[in-house]
């Protein structure tokens, strides 16, 4: 990966709806070289993929929280099943495994407290293998979805 690379990725990182003919006059390529270089960034999975970023407030989500999670077991069997229930949960929007305690970070966003209260008693407890959730509440998002330094 040279410059020119580094410079597409920038760029679309920043807007990826930018169409070739743009980003390459913003990067200083032609046209066609310019879409190689993104057809095999795309290959090689340096760019995994493209998406609109939503407001959560806009879309009535006004609430999140980080839950953290200890599981009972750390075998391949517990983790898989806990991993794979965490999948079957649209509010949770990030979810981390860990080194250490706690095992897992998960994100979730609800529309309100009631909401995230039903889900942790309903769900989130009900999960294979948790021992101990433990919770904090999101007072205000600083950063997110930060650009990766180039």
């Amino acid at each position: 990966m040279d410059r020119i690379d580094r410079n597409i990725l920038a760029e679309l990182q920043a807007d990826g709806r930018l169409s070739v003919t743009e980003l390459a006059e913003r990067v200083g390529l032609s046209l066609s070289p310019c879409h190689r270089r993104v057809k095999a960034l795309e290959l090689s999975g340096v760019i995994q993929g493209y998406r609109a970023q939503l407001n959560p407030a806009f879309l009535g989500y006004n609430f999140s929280a980080i839950v953290f999670v200890t599981l009972r077991d750390g075998d391949r069997k517990a983790v898989n099943a806990f991993e794979e229930a965490v999948k079957e949960l649209p509010q949770i929007t990030l979810a981390q495994r860990l080194f250490g305690d706690p095992d897992y970070l998960l994100h979730i966003t609800t529309r309100d407290l009631p909401a995230f209260q039903q889900l942790y008693d309903e769900k989130l407890s009900a999960m294979p293998g948790v021992q101990r959730l433990t919770s904090t509440l999101v007072m205000k998002t600083v950063i997110q979805d930060r650009p990766l330094p180039l």
